[in-house]
């Protein structure tokens, strides 16, 4: 029951602000966690590469078994350039689990097209490693745009693009270390025959002419004399 009696109002705020205050109050005690939380470093197996393109997505794969196309995931998208050896791969991961959804290497051979029907989508076909294990795969991949869609498009052909000429350059340089091989290792047979070579003295020529004045002169003896 409220009192309009101000001294009786008074202690009461008094006794409120007091307990109020005891509660804040700071006593100093350190309560240790029950379980003890260690840093852990993730790796993610992109640390050796640099992202090329990164974009968000919904990706699908065609059932052949099912003749329908079914979702794979919803997440980004990258095409990742490894520092070292040049090589590019694309990878995509559903945004919650992080699950793999495509993994597979960008190649010459490789060509992507706008879906039929759809300027936002666009297929292309891959040995996908996304299981663990190589699987030829059918994908379609939605954007949320048509520019990103063609952004897509375009960073995947050129990157294929780059990968043959990568290829050719590679071709040519190891036939051209074939044929530098090849030249070093006829010019050591080369020298090695000589070193081989009997070596022929004054005396063996001597000699070899001497021999072939005998020749001669045995033939002439043999030879009957021509009649008159």
């Amino acid at each position: 029951m409220a009192t309009n009696d101000p001294e009786h109002r008074e202690d009461e705020e008094t006794a409120a602000a007091a307990a109020a205050t005891a509660e804040d109050e700071d006593t100093g005690a350190q309560v240790a966690p029950i379980v003890k939380l260690e840093e852990v470093a993730v790796t993610t197996g992109e640390e050796n590469e640099d992202a090329i393109l990164d974009l968000k997505s919904k990706l699908y794969r065609f059932d052949k078994d099912g003749n329908q196309w079914k979702e794979r995931g919803a997440g980004t998208v990258k095409l990742l350039k490894h520092k070292e050896s040049g090589k590019v791969r694309l990878v995509m991961r559903q945004s919650k689990t992080l699950k793999i959804c495509a993994n597979h290497l960008v190649l010459p051979t490789m060509s992507v097209q706008e879906h039929a029907g759809n300027d936002k989508s666009c297929v292309w076909h891959a040995a996908d490693f996304a299981d663990g294990e190589l699987k030829d795969e059918l994908f379609c991949i939605r954007f949320a745009s048509v520019e990103n869609c063609k952004h897509f498009m375009e960073t995947f052909q050129e990157v294929a693009e780059s990968q043959l000429k990568k290829e050719e350059n590679k071709d040519a340089s190891d036939a051209a270390g074939l044929l530098e091989k090849l030249s070093v290792e006829e010019k050591k047979i080369e020298e090695k025959a000589k070193e081989e070579a009997p070596l022929v003295t004054k005396d063996d020529k001597d000699s070899k002419s001497d021999t072939v004045k005998e020749e001669d002169a045995e033939k002439k003896t043999e030879e009957p004399a021509s009649s008159t």
